[in-house]
């Protein structure tokens, strides 16, 4: 039998970190993986750190949020777009806080249309662990660039996701569109 391989490096960075993680947890009695309330979580690292927003794969920052590409994608291309501030919902933002936020949804979306041209686009925010929140402590939106036949039986019999392209040529496309909007 021949198979192909199917590479994904930045995965196995994503899985070491769970372990250290759960081991964590487990040592401090935590009830969740990452649960410890000391962690600090990476969309503020990345928030608090601008100058590391090229190897953050951060497309975008204003005053108020980013727009970032996710280090762990479900499809090519997807954006999370999160406000510089950390909350659990937003509704604990106050009305201009949450206007900032939709603004850079809105841009987020038009930077996706503009640098990869998706057919659809899935967004979402999970609010809350129960919701499928990875991180609770700090709302944020997901945006996933679809094209028609993208699920294909890899996806539903083998339970795996083909990303083809790495996050820094993604990054970098999303970069172009970026200066193209800005000029």
């Amino acid at each position: 039998m021949n198979s192909e391989n199917l590479w994904a490096p930045w995965r196995m960075a994503y899985l070491r970190e769970l372990e250290r993680k759960v081991a964590s947890a487990k040592g401090m009695g935590a009830v969740f993986p990452g649960a410890e309330a000391d962690e600090v979580c990476f969309l503020s690292e990345y928030w608090e750190n601008p100058e590391k927003d090229r190897e953050n794969h951060v497309i975008h920052r204003d005053e108020q949020g980013m727009i970032l590409l996710n280090r762990y994608p479900y499809a090519n291309g997807h954006l999370l777009v999160a406000l510089g501030e950390p909350r659990p919902s937003l509704l604990d933002y106050e009305p201009q806080q949450r206007a900032a936020f939709w603004r850079l949804v809105e841009l987020a979306m038009e930077l996706m249309c503009r640098a990869i041209a998706p057919q659809g686009i899935n967004m979402g925010i999970n609010v809350g662990r129960a919701a499928g929140a990875g991180i609770p402590e700090h709302v944020h939106a997901h945006l996933v660039p679809r094209w028609s036949g993208d699920t294909n039986f890899i996806t539903t019999v083998g339970m795996v996701r083909v990303i083809p392209d790495s996050l820094e040529t993604m990054a970098e496309q999303y970069r172009e569109a970026a200066a193209g909007l800005e000029a």
